[in-house]
Parts: structure tokens; sequence; C-alpha cells
């Protein structure tokens, strides 16, 4: 499995041209299939194909515990990259609507587009709980650890990287992707999977956070998502709706836009 390419490039710099290589991250379409049917086609790197197509499936709201997956399986003959998946019967006649979308566009991967109602936005979200207390240091020492989870990173600068934590700040399972989405995707099918979900706490990306990834957490119970640059306004909305904590951290700084109420920090002077 290749998740880099080297590539000859040209540089130029401080007034001169150099020939170098470059490691550049692997895109790829995969094609996940359900019930022997298309359902998606999502851009990423290769790799953890099995957790990504479990993972898309619990964000979408076809299952909701990998009890609900009869079999799952990839195939990667001919430059297939097709993910299979097929329900039990109980299962199937739930997600029924789902299935027979016609030109559905997935609603967790980039982009909003075809998306049939905009009421799509909190479909199959429910809120989280609240059990998660974590110290602001904590959060920024989970934070600190996502360079060690990005081997791709290093090598091609172009991947992004999610981490999922349980609320004694043990790291579960980590995902790198040329998208973020898929990466998050990744990291849930990992723990659900291995039956683990329900231990997880909050998640850790290498990103900003947009809509499709609070929604992606919220579907994994996740009360916490950090992210390296400033959210969205409406990830801040959705993830308000669903009673999750947002924030982001840069550096000694975490910024909180909703849900602080489960943060908790010593010798603090309040200012305006």
């Amino acid at each position: 499995m290749n998740v880099s390419q080297n590539q000859t490039m040209v540089v130029y710099k401080n007034g001169e041209r150099l020939t170098s290589e470059s490691a550049l991250i692997v895109e790829e379409p995969l094609s996940i299939r359900i019930e022997g049917q298309p359902y998606a086609v999502v851009m990423r790197t290769p790799g953890d194909e099995i957790a990504h197509a479990a993972g898309f499936c619990l964000a979408e709201g076809l299952i909701e515990s990998p009890e609900h997956i009869v079999t799952i399986g990839f195939c990667s003959e001919a430059s297939a990259n097709v993910a299979t998946v097929t329900l039990t019967g109980e299962q199937k006649k739930k997600v029924t609507d789902l299935l027979a979308r016609k030109g559905f566009v997935s609603q967790t991967s980039c982009g909003i587009c075809g998306k049939e109602l905009v009421k799509d936005l909190h479909q199959f979200t429910i809120p989280v709980q609240t059990t998660l207390h974590l110290a602001v240091d904590e959060a920024l020492r989970c934070a600190d650890r996502l360079p060690d989870c990005q081997p791709v990173h290093k090598q091609t600068r172009s991947a992004h990287a999610a981490m999922i934590f349980d609320k004694n700040s043990v790291l579960l399972a980590a995902a790198e992707d040329v998208g973020r989405h898929n990466a998050l995707d990744k990291t849930i099918g990992k723990i659900l999977m291995d039956g683990r979900i329900k231990t997880a706490a909050f998640g850790v990306m290498s990103s900003r956070l947009s809509y499709e990834l609070i929604q992606k957490a919220a579907r994994a119970g996740l009360e916490l998502m950090i992210g390296v640059s400033r959210p969205t306004s409406l990830a801040v909305d959705l993830a308000r709706s669903v009673n999750m904590t947002l924030a982001c951290a840069r550096g000694n700084e975490l910024m909180v836009f909703c849900g602080e109420e489960r943060l908790t920090a010593s010798n603090l002077n309040t200012k305006g």
C-alpha cells in the first residue's frame, strides 16, 4: 500500500532554480457499496478501508453498532477500490429511506452539494452526554501529540490526522488521510470495530472543524472536539445544538467556542 509517491519538482528560492524530489500524498477514490448498491464515492488516502467504511456508515446513520453489520469487506483488485457492507435484515428495514435515495451525496463527506433538505445537517444527530471534565492544560497536551500520529504528514506535508481519547486522556486510535473527514471516519471506525466506542470521550484534529466533522463526532458520542484552527460558524451552531464542546488549540492557547463547562483551569485571571 503506497500512501505517497515521489515527484520531481522545480524550486525557485533566493534567485536560484533548483530541482528536487518531493513526496506527494496519494489520493484515490473509494467506492462504498451498501447491500450491493453504490452509496457514495469518497476521495481518500489508501489504508484502513474497513475502518473507514465502518466509521462512514455510523456517521451516515446506516448503523448504530457493529452488530448491525453482517459483512464488511474491501477489494482492491484491478484498482477497483470498493468497500462493501451488508446489513442485518432488521437494520436494513430501518434505513430503507436512506438506501432508496436517488442521486444522494453523502451528508457527512466534504461538501454540502446534493443535500435534499437543510434539516439533514441535524439528521441522526442526538445530544451527547456531559460526563467529561478535562483540564485545559491536559487538553493542550493532547493536542500537542498530533505530530506523533502524523508519519504521512511528515513525509508529504499534506495529510490530515484525527485522534480519539478516552476520559483519562488515553489515546484510543488515530488515523491520517488526505481528507479531514476521512481521517475522522477511519479513527471512529477503528474504535467502533474494536468495541471501544463507548469509552471514547474527545477528539483532536489537525484541521479546522466544520459541520460535517461535528456531525460525525456527535454520532460517535464525542463530548469535545479540538481543532488546530478556528471552526466555522455552522460547526459552532451544530456543536451547541448537540451539547458538544468545541475548541481550537494554538500553542499554549485554547479557544473555547461552546460547552466551556467541560473544561477546568486553575490560576485564571479573567478579563473582558
